[in-house]
């Protein structure tokens, strides 16, 4: 794991996929281990497996590139994983997200699913929203949920509205992996669009490669460094024998060639 000072610690939490401390940083829920989410943090181990100055020179080379070959788009930096030693039809698939230091995604696509109140509010910040005769609308009709299911990255939803999910839309967005975060009312939109735009979602599915966005080229160097971080740190908190899980771990721009930092 890379050198950093670990986040506060509050306590810890026995999981049978090892020893996670608990921590206002993120969430992991992994197979049927977990009842519920559990927030986690990470610690510093004596597993240490990526070189620091290996994973900063990887962005540099990236971020060269980039400027190289000027794109009329903001390139994205993804984290790409091969697993080993995993079997997803025997295995528990773990399924985790941690909210990262600094956004990799500012232009993520949020939509608010809200009550009277939280409409008025996603108005007024230029966010896309839904209330719930939009919703009846859609009249569960499946191919309509899942071109809404496409359309954004990720929704938000009122308690009001929340609980009426399933009877409004059926099962489509929670298929997707977008089933909506709750927003309360003590707590604004703005706050919640960009604590969600900051999350990063590592759910092994059939096979054992996964890639997760950790920065873009407009982002400085550092900030992808402390993003990689705290990525790599958490996935292997979550693999069942941690290191000995991972084949790879490269870097790579939306255009460039990958750069394999382990």
């Amino acid at each position: 794991i890379l050198n950093a000072k670990p986040p506060e610690t509050l306590g810890r939490v026995p999981l049978s996929f090892g020893p996670l401390v608990l921590s206002p940083s993120a969430t992991a829920t992994v197979g049927k281990a977990v009842s519920g989410s559990v927030k986690v943090g990470l610690q510093n181990s004596n597993m240490s497996k990526l070189q620091s100055d290996a994973v900063r020179e990887a962005i540099s080379t990236l971020f060269n590139g980039s400027r190289e070959k000027k794109r009329n788009f903001t390139e994205t930096v993804e984290l790409q994983i091969g697993l080993k030693n995993y079997d997803p039809q025997k295995d528990k698939r773990f399924s985790g997200s941690v909210k990262l230091p600094h956004i990799p995604r500012p232009k993520m696509k949020v939509c608010m699913l809200g009550d009277a109140q939280h409409v008025e509010e996603a108005e007024k910040i230029g966010l896309d929203y839904m209330d719930v005769e939009a919703l009846k609308k859609l009249n569960k009709n499946k191919k309509l949920v899942k071109k809404l299911a496409k359309k954004y990255h990720a929704f938000l939803a009122s308690e009001a509205v929340i609980k009426q999910i399933p009877r409004l839309l059926g099962p489509g967005l929670n298929k997707a992996g977008k089933f909506p975060t709750l927003v309360t009312h003590q707590e604004t939109i703005e706050s919640k669009v960009n604590e969600t735009k900051a999350m990063v979602k590592f759910q092994l599915k059939k096979v054992l490669c996964m890639g997760v966005a950790v920065g873009n080229v407009a982002m400085e160097e550092k900030q992808v460094f402390q993003n990689v971080q705290m990525s790599v740190n958490f996935l292997v908190s979550l693999l069942k024998k941690n290191w000995q899980n991972v084949r790879s771990l490269s870097l790579k721009t939306t255009m460039g060639r990958p750069v394999r930092i382990y």
